[in-house]
Formats: C-alpha cells, structure tokens, sequence
C-alpha cells in the first residue's frame, strides 16, 4: 500500500525564499504571502492525502471498462472528481470573468503538482480540460467563450484534444480528418482520431472536443490544417444541452499504466464543429494548448519520481537487510535498515536531487509564462518556449528513471503489483511518449528553438547562467556550485557551436546529437536550479530564518547533484561532437 504526503516545505522554500513572489513585480504576486500560498498548499495536500492517493492503486486495478457506448470510470473516481470541482481546484488560475479564481499559473502548477503525485489518472481528466480552456480562451469568438468557458473551468464540462490518428503520430502534414463547410457557418467533422486522454467518461455533463482538421482550400501538410470545436453533446443558445453529436467513442486502450484514464479511440462520423481561431491556422491555436501539456508533462515526470521517492525511502528506512560495513546502527535487532548502505544512499539521492531541481525548473518556467502573460514580456515567452522541450523531454526521461530507482529499492517486492511501486514505473513511462515522443523534442530544441529569434532566447540563457555565477564571485561556500556550473555550461555552449559549425554542411551531425543535447541543457538548467537553492538556504541560514535542518539538507543535497550528476554533461557533450558518421555508418538493410 503506497502513500503520499505533499512536500509543502520544499513548495513553501522555492516560492518565498528562491522566487521572491511576494516582492516580484508580476502582478498578482504581492498577493502570495506565506499564509496564503501555505494554506492553498495544506489544503490540496490533505484533499491529495485523504482523497486522491487512496483512490490510485485501485483505480489502476480496476481501470476504465466501455459499456454500450460509455466509459465507466473506477470506483470513488465520480465523487472524488466533485470534491475537486466543490473545492475550486479546476479552476484556480482561470478567468475570473468566465468563473475562475484568477491566481497565477505559478499556484497552478505547485497545486498541479500534488494533484499528479497523488493520482496521475484522475488528475488527467481536469489537467486536459484546462487545455482545452486556455486554447479557447486565447483564439475563441466572444460567442464561443461565453458559451463553453464557464462550464469547463468548473469541470462540469470537461475537454479534450485530438491529434493523432491510425497512420500519423508525429507527423500532422499526413492527417485524413476532414472538415467540411455547412451553409450555418458550421463544418461536418468526419475522421477516426486515437490515444485520446479523457476521450469519454462518466464524470462531466459534456466533453468538448478540440479536433484538428483538413477544410478545403488549405493545401497539403499541416499548412491546411485547422482546429475545430466539436462537442459530445451539442449545445443550445442558452447554454443547455441538446441532441448528441455524431461522435462516439470505438474503444479504449489497453495500456501499460494509467490504466484509471480512459485512452480513447473517437470515431467522427460526420459530426457537428465549429472553426477555432483562423481557417488553416490549426496547428497555431493547437501550440497554445500543447505547450502548456508539454510543461504539464514535464511536470508528471517529476511528480510521479516524488511519490516514487517518497515510498522507496519509508522502505529504505524500515526494511532490515545486512549490516553496515563500519558498525551495526541496529545492534538490537536482526539486521540494519537499508537506508545505512552507501548504494542505497546513493540511490535516494539520485531521486532526491531530481525531483527537487526538476521542481524547482519548472515553478521558475511557470513564473516565466506568468511574466508573459500578466506583463506582455516577450522575452520571458521565448525563454520558456526554448525550455518548454527541455521540460518535458528531459524531466520525463529522468522521472521514468528515477521511478524505476524507487522500485530497485524495493527488490523483488518492488516487481510484486500488491506493493503499488510498479504502478509507479508503469504511469511515468508514457510522459516520454505522450505530448510529442521526447527524441521529437529534442529535433524541436535542436532543429527549431536554439536558432528562434536569431538565437536570441539561448544567448539569454547562457548570460542569466554568466549572471548567476558572476552574482556569487568571491564567495568561497558557493564555488561548488558556481565552478561546476561555470564548466557544465561552457560544455553546453561547446554544443551550440559545433552545431553551428557543422549543422548546415551536415544537418544529420546536428540531428544525431539532438538528444543528448536535450540532456545536456537539462542539465545545466538543475544544475542552475541548485546554484539559486542553494544561495537562498545559505541566506536564510545567515539571517537565522526557516528549519536550519531542512535548509541544511537542501545545501547537501546540492552538493551532491553538481558533484554526481552534472559530470554527465561531458559525457554528452562527447557523444555531439562524435558526430553523425557512429550513428549512421550502418546501412538500413544491415540492421
């Protein structure tokens, strides 16, 4: 039986003490003392505690079953699902125009967070609906707002996307949907769509589906390509419910894990849509919802490694195996706790190091698009987008590893599913593939990002590095942080040049190191993430503020991720500059 309790402290630690949110010049921020953003937090942990994470072992037990047309989700899930909408949790950084609570993304995301690591699943089916709504929300008619946001940022209507189909994942220019004009002003929405999260089920009145379509007149790959509004239920003036849409769902998935959120296959036959944002500018209004499901994404890998974490250590500290090799710590009983061998030690703190860094990286990413939104400033959405590939990519990666280190801890118990710890294993595996398969974010960030803007945005990167450094010089407690970090960037930047220099002559010499490029970033950015965590504990120790134990836990832990985990930007680093010729050198027909 697995537990989770949400880590408030180290929440608390990144908002006031690393952030500053209460002295940021984000409007909305002044607002976030201590005591308030303390009592969002302690509320979703106990709903997360009491409500959620008891629901998430069975709820992968039993998962979704489709009866005469309709998902049945887990048991408790409806109730649970309404506990959330009673609480205003679906709708905590909305509009307040269309019924939100107005508070920033940033609250959000931490809330977001807890959501995840208590029931991945059951989290999906709101996570998807706010998507959904942000891309409404951006390129919808006043009309369309008015009619479907208020009802989804309630979760009385939930939302979808749908992407990809039968014979296209990735490549979108392939799509065979259509969408065919109506004398109303509406299109016939005809296609077969797959893997859609939330495609239907028990819990909302309606589901609004956002399709991507072919309308005539928009040529071939995805420059014709738009994004549709097709709801499950259509939906009268007056905002009440009328006939059924001819959308149904065909089946759904039998997956690996999050076995609690119904995969879908949706069959359009011909069915009722109407046009979001500009006719064959789909894939445009589509970025706005999936960019926010990449950061969401990134955010599960992390958060799903934290629960993970959490369970690995109460076994660590309660299971007796062998003894320690300077001395029994257990004289009284049969044997030592797994947590005094150096290996497990070693082990605890890969996870331990990650899930705070990655946490740490992505509250910073989600002040940025605040900054964006709330201040108009260019320059933080470029910087955000650059690193938006980098968040789901190599947090998703990292997260799946480090899941898979919970269940080594465990041993043999750990491979046994009463346990719970493979669902652990099961559910992060899919945030690497889902939102664009992670080598696809690494084209993204390699053959797009790094050049957007004339490199702008990676130039800007690489000085608020160079400033963060500079910012400690002379500072003999911070150097292992600064000096390791100083090398690890000066080897990303190595990176960006031999592309550079290479890239154009031979695109395949970029393209085959666009992965371990991705880590390579991945790793400056934690390592940057700690470099500030640890300037901000070391402050607050000198002013004689906070848990001294916590802050001085947090300095180690540090510590340890610039000494054991950032060495592998050489090793990265090396593999670029071997070039294409290792990765192609063999012929297709030789494999």
């Amino acid at each position: 039986m697995t537990r989770y309790t949400a880590p408030l402290k180290d929440m608390q630690f990144l908002l006031h003490d690393v952030l500053s949110v209460g002295s940021s010049d984000i409007p909305g921020y002044a607002d976030l003392d201590e005591a308030f953003t303390g009592a969002v937090l302690e509320e979703a942990g106990k709903l997360a505690h009491d409500v959620l994470e008891p629901l998430n072992g069975p709820g992968d037990r039993s998962g979704c079953v489709l009866e005469n047309g309709v998902v049945r989700t887990p048991a408790g899930f409806k109730a649970a699902f309404d506990q959330l909408r009673a609480g205003g949790w679906t709708a905590l950084d909305c509009d307040p125009d269309y019924g939100g609570q107005g508070l920033p993304y940033l609250m959000g995301t931490a809330v977001g967070e807890i959501l995840v690591s208590a029931n991945m699943a059951l989290n999906m089916y709101q996570g998807l609906t706010h998507g959904a709504y942000s891309a409404i929300h951006t390129h919808g008619t006043p009309d369309q707002k008015a009619m479907y946001l208020p009802k989804m940022v309630t979760c009385a209507w939930t939302g979808t996307m749908n992407l990809t189909e039968p014979h296209c994942g990735t490549d979108l220019g392939l799509m065979r949907t259509r969408a065919e004009p109506q004398a109303d002003g509406s299109y016939k929405i005809t296609g077969t769509k797959i893997f859609i999260s939330a495609g239907e089920h028990d819990m909302a009145d309606n589901i609004i589906h956002l399709v991507l379509a072919k309308a005539p007149g928009g040529g071939e790959g995805t420059k014709g390509i738009s994004l549709f509004i097709v709801p499950k239920f259509l939906v009268h003036a007056d905002g009440s419910l009328g006939a059924r849409n001819a959308v149904a769902v065909g089946k759904i998935e039998t997956k690996m894990g999050i076995h609690a959120n119904a995969t879908c296959v949706m069959n359009f036959d011909g069915a009722t849509g109407w046009l979001l944002g500009d006719l064959h500018k789909g894939m445009r209004a589509m970025f706005t919802m999936m960019n926010e499901a990449r950061l969401g994404v990134g955010l599960q890998g992390y958060a799903v490694a934290e629960a993970a974490y959490q369970n690995a250590l109460s076994y660590a500290r309660d299971r007796l195996q062998g003894r320690d090799v300077t001395g029994a710590k257990n004289p009284s009983g049969p044997a030592d706790p797994l947590i005094v061998h150096p290996d497990i030690r070693r082990n605890l703190m890969d996870q331990k190091s990650f899930v705070e860094g990655a946490r740490a990286l992505t509250f910073w990413a989600a002040s940025m698009i605040d900054r964006t939104h709330r201040l108009g400033d260019g320059d933080a959405d470029g910087l955000v987008s650059l690193m938006i590939p980098v968040i789901k990519g190599f947090q998703t990666d990292k997260g799946f590893e480090m899941a898979v280190q919970a269940q080594q801890i465990w041993g043999g118990h750990g491979y046994i599913e009463d346990n719970g710890v493979s669902q652990f294993v099961r559910d992060a595996r899919i945030a690497q593939i889902y939102e664009g398969a992670n080598g696809v974010q690494a084209l993204d960030l390699v053959g797009r990002k790094l050049a957007q803007d004339g490199g702008k945005h990676v130039m800007a990167f690489f000085d608020m590095v160079k400033a963060e450094i500079k910012s400690h010089d002379g500072a003999a407690r911070m150097a292992p942080f600064t000096e390791p970090l100083k090398g690890a960037s000066k080897q990303l930047q190595a990176a960006v040049m031999y592309f550079m220099n290479t890239g154009l002559k031979n695109p395949n010499a970029a393209l085959a190191g666009s992965y371990d490029f991705m880590h390579l970033m991945g790793h400056v950015c934690l390592g940057l993430m700690w470099t500030r965590m640890a300037s901000a504990a070391y402050q607050a120790l000198d002013q004689g503020r906070g848990d001294a134990v916590f802050l001085q836990s947090k300095i180690a832990t540090g510590h340890y991720y610039m000494s054991r985990q950032l060495p592998a930007c050489a090793m990265h680093l090396a593999r670029i500059e071997s070039g294409s010729e290792p990765v192609m050198a063999l012929a297709a027909e030789a494999f």
